[in-house]
């Protein structure tokens, strides 16, 4: 699956956030979008997801075959994590993996007792999430995106509240649940996003 900008935008009142964006991302790849803190990261990957409609410019989405996929069916296609995306504090970890799959499918060779291997907390799986540390949450969050079944795969800020133990357990999931994905990383933190293979710099497109 491939994206494309066209001289994209986004402006909040009348303070641009990004603007004269023109990309392709191609399936396959993995990219960065680099940034300092509140320079509008997440904001190009809410346009890019189909959260937020850009100010100016166009974004399209075509499949393997060129096929082109309406904006608002696109959701279909994504799997995200990110800092600001909630779990359902009174759900247990078995419930939340249960509810996520209900509308994703499991990527090939996971299921639901994988993922909490993957995850190693097999003692927490009847554990509500609120008494889940933010390093559990966020592994969590981030085990439940790359687990799933969707060509295009977005993490914003992926290391949040991840000691060393958990950045390292972030890269052993990224190898070997982002190949023939495309992959989009909001990031400042380079051991986040250096196996990607381009970066955009937000900067350039104020």
């Amino acid at each position: 699956m491939n994206i494309s900008l066209d001289n994209l935008g986004r402006r909040f009142n009348k303070e641009w956030i990004f603007r004269n964006l023109s990309t392709e991302f191609k399936s396959g790849n993995s990219y960065a979008i680099l940034g300092p803190n509140g320079s509008g990261k997440s904001t190009l990957l809410s346009v890019v997801t189909g959260n937020l409609t850009p100010s100016e410019g166009k974004i399209s989405f075509t499949d393997n075959d060129e096929k082109n996929i309406a904006v608002e069916d696109i959701y279909k296609q994504i799997s995200l994590a990110a800092p600001y995306l909630e779990l359902v504090e009174t759900f247990t970890l078995r419930e939340t993996i249960d509810f996520h799959f209900k509308f994703k499918n499991f990527a090939n060779g996971v299921d639901a007792k994988s993922i909490v291997s993957i995850l190693g907390l097999e003692k927490s799986i009847n554990k509500q999430i609120k008494y889940f540390s933010s390093g559990m949450k966020q592994r969590t969050k981030l085990v439940l995106a790359c687990c799933s079944d969707s060509p295009l795969l977005f993490l914003d800020e992926p290391t949040s509240n991840l000691d060393v133990q958990g950045i390292e357990w972030y890269k052993e999931l990224i190898e070997n649940f982002t190949k023939d994905r495309l992959t989009i990383i909001g990031s400042n933190q380079i051991s986040e996003y250096e196996f990607c293979q381009q970066h955009i710099q937000i900067a350039d497109y104020k």
